[in-house]
């Protein structure tokens, strides 16, 4: 949704750094060997602030082709502090998208039951009674919408309650309504010989208590105001 690539730090102290993840940019090293955003920290915190620890720990990611804000520890206290806050459901995520399709209701839950498959990396929506299955739960708020001569476009927010693999892609399509660009389980990009290394996806919003402070913290960007204007003239 941005065309910026460079991973943009918000704040950093000894404990926690946060940063704006580009689109595109793989969390952490992958077999593709490109750069990814643990590494662009690492450069940042060893020639911007000449700091003598380089150690970043990853608590949670984003998908490649969603950007947006996320917070990484920098210590192993912090990180596994963190990583309690988000098994707790302390750790708030809000997102903005745009879908394909319109949304029955204005605002509204989704709730149901997701099984990954790591063999193919993708996840399913499955009974609650399959082995292994997880519960993936969001609330969602509808902000705008709009119908062109290619379809029907929803601009929303989203509050992440679980964090489960691809859950909003998988839980939007499953209703119809997939992620602007998902070549993965949008039925609309599906067949398309274009890849999207961007999609209709950005995490906006994260807070949670600072590992040592126990002080709420906040931090947002925003963009998908101007990329809803991007991809619906893409489309048009």
């Amino acid at each position: 949704m941005r065309k910026k690539k460079d991973v943009k730090v918000l704040y950093v102290d000894q404990d926690i750094i946060v940063c704006e993840k580009p689109q595109g940019m793989p969390t952490v090293s992958d077999k593709t060997g490109d750069l990814d955003v643990v590494s662009c920290l690492k450069n940042y915190l060893c020639f911007e602030q000449k700091e003598e620890s380089l150690e970043v720990f990853v608590v949670h990611r984003l998908d490649r082709p969603v950007g947006g804000v996320m917070v990484f520890a920098r210590t192993k206290e912090a990180a596994g502090n963190l990583s309690e806050q988000i098994r707790n459901h302390e750790f708030d995520k809000c997102y903005q998208a745009v879908l394909t399709g319109w949304l029955p209701e204005e605002d509204g839950t989704f709730t149901d039951y997701l099984l990954k498959d790591s063999k193919s990396n993708t996840t399913k929506v499955v009974s609650k009674d399959t082995k292994d299955a997880k519960e993936a739960v969001l609330d969602y708020e509808v902000l705008d919408m709009v119908e062109l001569d290619k379809g029907k476009y929803t601009y929303c927010l989203i509050d992440l309650k679980t964090g489960r693999h691809h859950q909003i892609r998988v839980q939007f399509a499953k209703r119809g309504c997939g992620i602007w660009g998902d070549t993965k389980y949008n039925p609309k990009f599906q067949k398309t010989k274009k890849t999207y290394k961007e999609i209709g996806l950005y995490a906006t919003k994260i807070e949670f208590l600072h590992p040592r402070t126990k002080e709420l913290v906040r931090y947002k960007v925003e963009a998908v105001g101007e990329a809803f204007d991007m991809i619906l003239s893409a489309e048009e």
